[in-house]
């Protein structure tokens, strides 16, 4: 058997077809149009939100959020270490300086190491405009706490749930967390609209402000009217047509996933130093579900009989992705002598932690690959202990 098995291939078929077919011969070909509007609707009773936007990506809802929230130049926003480069990124945008909070064991934001940077900066006299919490690959953040704390210091929450859309805390959807949330359509996520993302908010003048900067911030005049700059980051109505299929699909695609990760414990149940990241994926008795975007394992080093490393490559050698968690963004070069709190956790996963196949669009011919090569290797590494 040949052909790249990827970590998350789009998961797109004839419903996606249909929709953008549909929305071809509609006429509404510009950048936008009533799937939008119903893309946006859907998009909102999913979350348990008043008011959906939808934009060019992720990043932008990222981005347009804090500069509602009032980010600017000098500020200081908090956020997670570990996390993909566009959550700190979209912070410098804005001229605020991102300050890195480490991870708990879940690999989201440490509640305790956020109350301590909180107090630290608030002695200091330097003022925090925000916080973004993110849920790592799909597992929703302590919100109960990391809102007690920002309400307590007066902060505003924009959640991060860029890869955490269908998961649920305490029965609330990601999105339904902070004054706002921003999600995530890139090609990888749960749902793809190719490129896209969306904001998410209860509050209504947050969500017309950010309508009117991501639209060039034109004023409503009949010739071109600008006051101040704006910015070219709403979705188009094709994309959302393609998007409106896709949530039709999220349950059947979630439960796919499911059932990957299910596989992937089975496969490792009986090796030592293992462990499926993450777990458990859900608790029914509080409402909490992964939407199991990514499984990851954690490979113990000093009882493992193979390394993190060593998985990796052994399925890179058969033209399967696999790749490290998150390397930490107080980590990264670009990101040097940024603030930060940290106390290892987020170096020690990326270290150990390494991502497995977990698409819906795996055909039950690549998962056997997989696992075929998998089973393989760990005969292999029993065998040479």
């Amino acid at each position: 058997m040949s052909g790249r098995i990827y970590l998350s291939s789009p998961d797109v078929g004839e419903a996606e077809e249909a929709a953008l077919v549909r929305a071809i011969r509609s006429g509404w070909v510009a950048p936008l149009g009533p799937e939008v509007d119903a893309f946006e609707d859907e998009l909102a009773q999913l979350s348990g939100r008043e008011h959906a936007v939808a934009l060019s990506s992720g990043t932008a809802a990222l981005h347009l959020g804090l500069l509602t929230l009032g980010v600017g130049p000098g500020d200081l926003v908090l956020t997670a270490s570990m996390t993909f480069a566009a959550t700190a990124n979209a912070i410098t945008y804005t001229g605020a300086q991102p300050v890195f909070v480490d991870s708990d064991e879940s690999g989201n934001l440490n509640p305790d190491l956020l109350e301590h940077a909180l107090a630290d900066l608030a002695a200091q006299g330097r003022r925090v405009a925000a916080l973004v919490p993110v849920d790592l690959l799909g597992k929703v953040a302590d919100h109960a706490r990391i809102g007690e704390l920002a309400d307590r210091h007066g902060v505003p929450v924009l959640s991060d749930a860029a890869e955490s859309l269908g998961a649920t805390r305490d029965g609330r959807s990601s999105g339904a967390f902070g004054r706002a949330a921003a999600v995530s359509f890139n090609g990888n996520k749960i749902i793809t609209t190719s490129g896209g993302g969306a904001l998410l908010t209860d509050d209504e003048a947050l969500a017309t402000r950010v309508r009117h900067l991501a639209t060039q911030a034109r004023q409503p005049v009949v010739h071109y009217e600008h006051t101040e700059v704006g910015y070219n980051y709403r979705l188009s109505n094709l994309l959302a047509a393609l998007g409106r299929a896709q949530l039709a699909r999220l349950d059947e695609m979630i439960a796919r996933r499911r059932e990957h990760r299910r596989r992937y414990a089975e496969l490792f149940a009986d090796v030592p130093g293992v462990t499926i990241f993450g777990e458990p994926s859900q608790d029914e008795s509080t409402g909490t579900r992964d939407n199991v975007w990514l499984t990851s394992v954690l490979v113990d080093p000093g009882v493992a009989p193979f390394t993190a490393e060593q998985l990796r490559l052994a399925l890179a050698e058969h033209d399967i992705e696999a790749r490290p968690l998150w390397k930490p963004m107080h980590l990264q070069p670009v990101f040097a002598g940024a603030p930060s709190c940290v106390d290892g956790t987020s170096e020690r996963l990326f270290r150990t932690g390494v991502s497995l196949p977990s698409g819906s669009a795996l055909t039950d011919a690549q998962v056997e690959r997989v696992h075929e090569v998998l089973t393989n290797f760990l005969a292999g590494a029993r065998a040479s202990v």
